[in-house]
Order: C-alpha cells, then sequence, then structure tokens
C-alpha cells in the first residue's frame, strides 16, 4: 500500500472511535436515560466534547505521530474537527436552538471547512501527510531529543485550547433558543466575507508559487514578492478572511447573550498575531527576496486591506 493511500485510511479511521461512541451514547440514552453514565454525557455536553477530543486527538494523534516521526493530521483535521462539533451540538439530545439558525450555522460551517480543505490539498498536490507545518519541524529542531513527549503540549493539546475555544459560538447556537434577527444576518455577512476573501486570496497565493516552481524548473529568477490582487492592499489577507471567519462566528454567540465566547476568537487572532512575525521572518531567510520584502512591509498594511503607504512608494517591479 503506498503511502499517500495509508495516511488517506488513516485519516479517515482515525476519528471512529469517538464516533462510536457518540453512536453508542444516542442509542442508549433513548432507552436507559437514567443510567449515570449516559445521563451525565446529556447533562454535560461541553465537557464531553472536550474528553472525546482529549482522547481522539490529543492522545490517538500524537501515538500516530510518533509511529510516522511526523505531526501532518492535526492540520487536516483543522478543517475536519468544527464540522464534527456543529454536527454534535446540533445532534445532542440536551440541545436548543432555533432551527434556522442552527442550518445556516451548519451549512456556513461546511463551506469554511471545504474551502479551507481544498486548499489544504491543492497546496500539498492533493497528498496526504506528505509533509508536516513548518512550524513543527522547526519546534522539533529546538526541542531535539525532548521532541516526543513535548510535542503533545505543543502540537495537540494546544490544539484543543484553541479549536474548542473558537468553536464556543457553534455550542452556544445550540444551547439558546432565540428567533434570528437583524444580527444573524450581520453575523452572516461576516463570516461569509471572510470565507470569499480567504478563499481569492489563497488562490492568488496558489497561483503565486505555482509559477515561481516554474520559474525554477527552466532555471530562470524567481518572483520576489506577491504584490498583485488581494496581496497588493494586505501582506496576510488570507489570515485576515479567516480571522473574519472567526469573528463573523462570535457574533452569533454575542446576538445570544453570550460575550464571553469573542474570548476564542481573541485567542486565536493573538495566536495568528504571532505566526504572523514567524512567517514574515521566515520570508526573509531568503536572500533573492529580501529587498523586495522589506520594501512590501514598510509599504503594504498587515492584515487589513487597505491602501499602499504613501512613504517609499517605488513602481511595482513586474514579473518576468
Amino acid at each position: 500500500m503506498g503511502r499517500n493511500l495509508k495516511n488517506a485510511l488513516i485519516a479517515f479511521v482515525v476519528p471512529l472511535p469517538s464516533i462510536l461512541f457518540y453512536k453508542f451514547f444516542l442509542s442508549n440514552y433513548n432507552h436507559h436515560n437514567n443510567h449515570l453514565i449516559w445521563s451525565w454525557c446529556n447533562n454535560h455536553p461541553l465537557l464531553l466534547a472536550n474528553i472525546l477530543f482529549f482522547f481522539n486527538v490529543n492522545v490517538l494523534f500524537w501515538i500516530i505521530s510518533l509511529i510516522q516521526s511526523s505531526n501532518w493530521m492535526i492540520d487536516v483535521y483543522w478543517t475536519v474537527i468544527p464540522v464534527l462539533l456543529v454536527h454534535y451540538f446540533e445532534s445532542h439530545p440536551s440541545s436548543q436552538f432555533d432551527l434556522w439558525r442552527s442550518r445556516v450555522v451548519v451549512v456556513l460551517t461546511w463551506v469554511w471547512a471545504i474551502r479551507l480543505t481544498h486548499n489544504y490539498f491543492r497546496r500539498e498536490k492533493w497528498q496526504w501527510g506528505a509533509r508536516e507545518d513548518w512550524r513543527f519541524t522547526d519546534l522539533a529542531r529546538q526541542y531535539g531529543k525532548h521532541w516526543w513527549w513535548a510535542s503533545f503540549f505543543a502540537v495537540y493539546l494546544i490544539q484543543q485550547v484553541f479549536l474548542i475555544g473558537v468553536c464556543l459560538p457553534i455550542y452556544i447556537v445550540h444551547v439558546v433558543n432565540k428567533p434570528l434577527n437583524m444580527w444573524d444576518f450581520v453575523a452572516i455577512v461576516v463570516c461569509l466575507s471572510g470565507i470569499v476573501i480567504a478563499y481569492f486570496a489563497d488562490t492568488q497565493l496558489y497561483t503565486f508559487v505555482s509559477k515561481n516552481e516554474k520559474l525554477k524548473e527552466l532555471g530562470k529568477p524567481l518572483v520576489p514578492n506577491l504584490d498583485e490582487g488581494l496581496w497588493y492592499y494586505s501582506r496576510h489577507p488570507n489570515y485576515f478572511g479567516e480571522q473574519l471567519w472567526w469573528w463573523g462566528l462570535a457574533i452569533f454567540a454575542w446576538n445570544l447573550g453570550c460575550t464571553w465566547a469573542f474570548v476564542g476568537a481573541l485567542v486565536n487572532t493573538l495566536c495568528l498575531a504571532y505566526v504572523t512575525v514567524l512567517v514574515e521572518r521566515n520570508m526573509l531567510k531568503s536572500e533573492y527576496r529580501v529587498e523586495a520584502y522589506k520594501m512590501y512591509q514598510k509599504r503594504t498594511s498587515v492584515w487589513v486591506p487597505w491602501f499602499k503607504s504613501s512613504s517609499n512608494q517605488v513602481p511595482k517591479e513586474k514579473a518576468s
């Protein structure tokens, strides 16, 4: 069996423990709802989600990563887990919600997940587990022989904090039953805007990287920097779009009286701010792009698309 097929099979099989346990809970709760275990599962849906995440993702994914010497799978499941969570919260016996709001959030979550999953596999040339995130590789070098245990915390446990945190609005939507109002439509617009912006930004980046790969194969000079389309107005429009999605999702929860639900989006934004610094430092490691990228940094907004700075304005270089 080829590596690609083997990794695909692992990725499809690995969430089954949580899915089968939840299906077992649903079928048994309907007939034995006074049983201590099933009663607890019914009364604590958020805690149950965290327990399943801990054992099925943190522990099982970590063990697989030690066997394969790669943490590739968590990137794939960053796009899948919100979809699993939205259906978990929607179908949980203790849920109560406005049907239309739930349907909208379910559809939006699927659209977001499909876009991000498509971008991931397009970037990875449709391979399963061909490589892990470069940030994990850098951390592995830093931790050395301690990486085997440190990766459990640095890669997996931290993902639980982020993913459950940013998905709290999905939980709130399914435990508060209030009619739709104007703010729901504002949330829809913000979420869709984020998805669309991220899609076009990632597509423009993919096109740019693909052209540079062809230039490299032909032995021609590489274009040092992407400074067209959305990337003309922002250094990280894909990050901006992704943040719009999570903040739009938080508006749904805020509208239902849960202001604290913004905490997840805020923590995720702060984390992405740190990632932005790491990405830009990495960009400056390539000598052929240092000068162009430093100028790009001076003239272009970091996240929010905006007009070029009037200072240090120079004509754009044409791609050769």
